[in-house]
């Protein structure tokens, strides 16, 4: 059984190995990594675009929260779907793999954004909504972890990969990402 100060140096250690590809599956800093993905969100910001989060379970959550901050504190548009009625009415009446594509059909406009979060990268929901944000004309952020064959983590403009296998530290290391880059951004944008 791992320790609270093991289970530590483990999240540190994934997210120390974080690893990031571009749209040809070519390996980048995460540095340069965050500076594409500020980058995409100032040209959203300037331009009164918007920038969707999508995940599932925690990951749903995680989008919800980082939609609100960023709307609320990163002064730009930004939305998740993940309300509940929305979600079960295209899930009963189309299909679940559709609960984000069809509400991005109907909202998103080229040259919005769409964030990923998905730990596994393999959620048939997560790569139709990020099918449908690339046939819209939308840039892609991709956030996953677990394996690292999974289908997300080739279909971004940029993908953050943590070499992790478990939730917990995929989970906790999405979070640090994200807000790492919203905090980055509110001190580029002030």
């Amino acid at each position: 059984m791992m320790d609270f100060h093991n289970y530590v140096d483990a999240l540190h250690l994934a997210l120390e190995k974080t690893e990031v590809t571009d749209n040809q599956s070519k390996s980048i800093e995460t540095e340069d990594g965050l500076v594409h993905w500020l980058n995409m969100t100032k040209k959203i910001q300037i331009s009164n675009q918007t920038l969707y989060f999508v995940g599932n379970g925690a990951s749903a959550m995680m989008a919800s929260h980082m939609a609100a901050d960023a709307s609320k504190n990163g002064n730009f548009r930004s939305q998740a779907f993940n309300d509940v009625a929305l979600m079960t009415a295209v899930s009963n009446d189309i299909a679940y793999e559709e609960c984000f594509a069809v509400p991005l059909n109907r909202f998103a406009n080229k040259g919005d954004g769409l964030v990923t979060i998905s730990s596994s990268g393999n959620s048939a929901n997560i790569i139709y909504a990020i099918e449908t944000a690339r046939d819209i004309e939308m840039g892609v952020i991709t956030l996953s972890g677990m394996d690292p064959n999974n289908k997300s983590r080739t279909m971004g403009d940029i993908n953050f990969y943590i070499p992790a296998h478990t939730y917990g530290i995929v989970e906790v290391n999405h979070q640090a990402l994200l807000h790492c880059w919203l905090d980055r951004f509110m001190e580029i944008s002030s």
